[in-house]
């Protein structure tokens, strides 16, 4: 496993930002056009990409919310590759690339259709009150991480 900081500009990151597109569209249904308006990739920073024997099989990707806190976006393993604490390592990466970037918490949110990554993040993650755009939204499951350690 080989984990590489990048932008949004890289080949191997959109690549895997499109499968995951089409893997929501799949899963969310109805839901997807309103969540695909939060999740464009324009110029994004902080963003991971994770690969196993050379071939990139996850991805996430960092950005500033607020001078406190950083939303995790874009978070994505194939399908065929999880199971293997992938998704784990890009959560870990990202939060310490918060910590770097002086954050104080991450914060994420996911869809109520999303039940993996659901479970992942209630392993480290205390569920909040849905925040911005997804205030009143119900299929919205929001998540905070405060950032230990900086």
């Amino acid at each position: 496993m080989k984990i590489l900081r990048t932008t949004s500009e890289n080949p191997n990151f959109k690549e895997l930002v499109k499968l995951l597109d089409e893997y929501l569209a799949i899963v969310d249904g109805d839901d997807h056009t309103f969540y695909d308006q939060f999740n464009k990739i324009d110029a994004l920073q902080h963003c991971i990409v994770l690969f196993e024997d050379e071939n990139p099989v996850g991805c996430g990707a960092l950005k500033g919310y607020d001078e406190e806190s950083a939303e995790i976006k874009r978070m994505f393993v194939r399908p065929v590759s999880r199971g293997k604490g992938y998704a784990s390592a890009i959560l870990n990466e990202l939060e310490n690339w918060a910590r770097e970037l002086s954050y104080d918490s991450v914060i994420l949110e996911t869809g109520t259709k999303q039940t993996e990554a659901i479970k992942l993040y209630e392993k480290t993650y205390e569920q909040i009150e849905n925040y911005g755009q997804y205030r009143d939204v119900q299929t919205s499951v929001c998540f905070n991480k405060i950032l230990k350690n900086k």
